[in-house]
């Protein structure tokens, strides 16, 4: 069953963190993949029981929101892994390149053109898709198995879904199994 929030948000977080280690369990899937810019959803999961799961949070790239910082910092960063929680740091899949082309020289490219077909479902399941790839493509996780991806619209999380990555090369092979929760407005 899906669950469907009135509106997107970080109100949401704990129960889709909850739904998410619930059907984890349920397919006893031990890969769990989130993004958190600053470490909140990061954080938020590491205060749940966790043991035995490889839990994963993909964060902005150096620089992403102002040159030369982290937003997810350091002491986060430890403190995330202290409790378990793997911290991967990275460029958006659906963007990199085709975003410096756009903000150069105007236009949309194809990333951005796949990155917005997702969004028509929501900005969570946009990023779903992209931090599961991101996280494959960095071995972080292991390749041909279902995992659950859990990511949000703006601060904290408000999606989450069972996925079956493929590496980035191999994009159209990406699977979306089950949507565990999303906004139904956004």
């Amino acid at each position: 069953m899906t669950t469907y929030f009135q509106k997107p948000g970080k109100n949401n977080t704990d129960n889709t963190l909850k739904l998410a280690l619930q059907r984890a369990k349920e397919l006893k899937i031990k890969d769990i993949v989130l993004a958190s810019s600053k470490g909140y959803t990061a954080k938020q999961i590491a205060k749940m029981d966790i043991k035995g799961l490889n839990v994963v949070c993909v964060t902005h790239h150096a620089g992403f929101e102002k040159p030369g910082q982290m937003e997810l910092n350091d002491e986060t960063k430890k403190l995330l892994e202290i409790k378990g929680v793997k911290v991967f740091r990275g460029t958006h899949y659906f963007s990199g390149l085709a975003r410096a082309m756009r903000m150069e020289f105007g236009g949309i490219y194809t990333g951005e053109i796949a990155a917005n077909v997702y969004r028509t479902f929501g900005e969570g399941m946009k990023v779903c898709v992209e931090i599961a790839i991101m996280a494959l493509d960095a071995g972080l996780i292991p390749f041909g198995k279902e995992i659950i991806a859990i990511a949000g619209t703006g601060v904290g999380a408000d999606t989450a879904v069972v996925i079956y990555p493929a590496y980035g090369r191999k994009f159209f092979e990406t699977q979306i199994a089950e949507i565990i929760c999303k906004p139904r407005q956004w």
